[in-house]
């Protein structure tokens, strides 16, 4: 079980023992103020869950999406999320975060979640919402990525070009997403 500090001291845990949890490794500590038991099962996730836990607000987006829905290989040296345009986010040291701005109206567009531990969720974009981000961004995160994660998409079990559409209509991508769809399907 994954826990943060406030909910340990609103437990009424002492911040004395906390502390001491730590570092006699009956808790291990994954970001600042975020630890977890140290007899918990193995997180699948592991910088997914402490990036969850210190901005629960966030979404996981982008390349670090990508790798958590096996449509890349490539991880990048940051947890790529989004927040709403307007927000604010403390600043996350550890692990190395990269925060994307995304429009408030369509922040939500594609939201589901990831399994990050055992019975424990991350809020992360949707394949096909990834698919989408991955190509209006192709231009900063590289334009081979988007087209390999797409093209990982498109064999993927249960592809849905249709709502790779919609989502590309719904953000404003409608133009490079449909040409890269018509060039994957030409193959």
């Amino acid at each position: 079980m994954t826990f943060t500090t406030r909910a340990a001291l609103q437990a009424g845990v002492h911040p004395r023992d906390l502390y001491r949890w730590r570092d006699e490794g009956d808790a291990i500590e994954l970001s600042r103020g975020v630890f977890r038991h140290a007899d918990a099962p193995e997180p699948s996730f592991p910088d997914l869950l402490a990036v969850g836990m210190r901005a629960p607000e966030a979404i996981v987006c982008c390349v670090s999406a990508a790798v958590a829905h096996g449509l890349s290989d490539e991880m990048e040296p940051a947890v790529q999320i989004a927040i709403a345009s307007g927000r604010n986010l403390a600043r996350i040291a550890y692990p190395p975060t990269t925060v994307f701005r995304f429009d408030a109206e369509t922040f939500e567009v594609g939201l589901s979640r990831v399994e990050a531990a055992p019975n424990e969720f991350t809020r992360i974009y949707d394949p096909a919402r990834t698919v989408v981000d991955l190509m209006r961004l192709r231009h900063r995160l590289g334009e081979p990525l988007a087209h390999t994660v797409l093209n990982r998409y498109l064999e993927s079990p249960g592809a849905k070009p249709g709502r790779v559409l919609e989502y590309a209509n719904i953000l404003g991508a409608v133009g490079p997403v449909r040409l890269a769809l018509d060039i994957a399907g030409a193959r």
